[in-house]
């Protein structure tokens, strides 16, 4: 049996993104110690059969005296704890946890990319001389890597072309996968409801769904449309009074960040993310498994998830106009939600049940 480390740019995601591997990992017998920035998850993370050890990060910090100490309080942790494997996904874990791990000895270390996020999706300057800088350390903690493993194809061939990695080292999974016992499909809503649940960044596509839902609010007053998610203070964020004018006219009802999005999923018709880009998104695949069909864009990550006009629709990134034009064709044609909804489920059944993903995940951290 080995002892596993798994470290993660959120405690919150390793909870929700990979609290079923975890405790795949702790049933076969493997130890886990978990490594977070937040307090306030230790008892789920114990349930998992895991332990945790709190380290704060600051995530979208660029500031290297802070990323320096991340990386030495990382190295002391890995002296201490002496684990057999890494597993770290994100931009920072994965570039400062692989080098640590490395200079630590550790004899397996893996890296997982869950997307590219703002550094990678916003084009300007700033971001330009910070996807220089990104590349050159993801080169440095890929070189400390055994493997390097993708959600999706386009990510891992963009990471391939920019000579981030070599092609030995990469692998492919179909996302986190979504626990299907726990996201089961549930009778549709009396009213027809659109959901997007995403952080409230411009890059989700927050910006084009609240412009569309204002579109159709004024043709179909009696439609619902929610937005749930945090608004955070990150570089790429909305802040809160840039979304209340769609508040205060009732385009949009708005719900802050939950534990638990399941009812939230009970009470939609319709998914929708029209985001930029993604690694394989995780609320689109919940969804999903509830029996819902999705509205997505057609880029890297999102593309995926959906078979056009079967259990949903793609539409151009930052396409206002063709949002909407999806979303009301729901609206006049509610009798095939249904349908398109049961299309999702067995989509995402057949290639995201997070059982068969953990069980690829397993074998590519060699842990089968």
């Amino acid at each position: 049996m080995k002892k596993i480390l798994i470290i993660g740019p959120t405690t919150h995601t390793i909870v929700n993104f990979r609290g079923d591997l975890i405790k795949e990992m702790t049933s076969r017998g493997h130890q886990v110690v978990a490594i977070g920035p937040e307090k306030g998850f230790e008892e789920e993370i114990k349930s998992f059969g895991a332990r945790f050890i709190h380290l704060p990060m600051q995530k979208t910090s660029v500031g290297i005296l802070h990323d320096l100490t991340y990386m030495k309080n990382l190295l002391k942790i890995f002296k201490i704890e002496k684990p057999d494997v890494l597993f770290s996904y994100a931009i920072k874990p994965v570039i400062y946890g692989s080098i640590s791990a490395k200079l630590a000895s550790v004899k397996e270390r893996y890296s997982m990319i869950t997307g590219l996020g703002y550094v990678f999706t916003t084009k300007n300057f700033k971001t330009k001389i910070l996807t220089l800088i990104v590349g050159l350390l993801y080169r440095l903690g890929f070189a400390c890597s055994h493997k390097v493993i993708f959600q999706n194809e386009d990510d891992m061939n963009d990471f391939l072309q920019a000579g981030y990695v070599s092609k030995n080292k990469t692998s492919l999974v179909n996302g986190s996968g979504v626990n299907m016992n726990k996201f089961t499909p549930t009778p549709l809503p009396k009213t027809l409801t659109f959901l997007m649940i995403a952080r409230v960044l411009r890059n989700k596509g927050v910006v084009e769904y609240l412009e569309a839902a204002r579109k159709l609010k004024n043709k179909y007053p009696d439609i619902k449309f929610v937005l749930l998610g945090a608004i955070e203070k990150l570089q790429d964020s909305l802040k809160y009074d840039d979304i209340r004018p769609y508040i205060d006219d009732t385009s949009i009802e708005y719900y802050k960040e939950t534990r638990d999005v399941r009812p939230y999923l009970a009470q939609s018709s319709v998914f929708v993310l029209p985001s930029y880009r993604e690694g394989t998104p995780r609320t689109v695949l919940e969804a999903m498994a509830c029996g819902r069909p999705v509205i997505t864009t057609n880029v890297p990550g999102c593309r995926q998830t959906v078979v056009n006009g079967i259990n949903g629709f793609l539409v151009p990134v930052k396409d206002i106009n063709a949002l909407a034009e999806k979303m009301e064709w729901f609206i006049n044609n509610s009798e095939k939600i249904k349908e398109m909804g049961e299309a999702s489920y067995n989509i995402c059944k057949e290639k995201y049940d997070v059982e068969k993903v953990n069980k690829e995940m397993l074998k590519l951290l060699n842990l089968i």
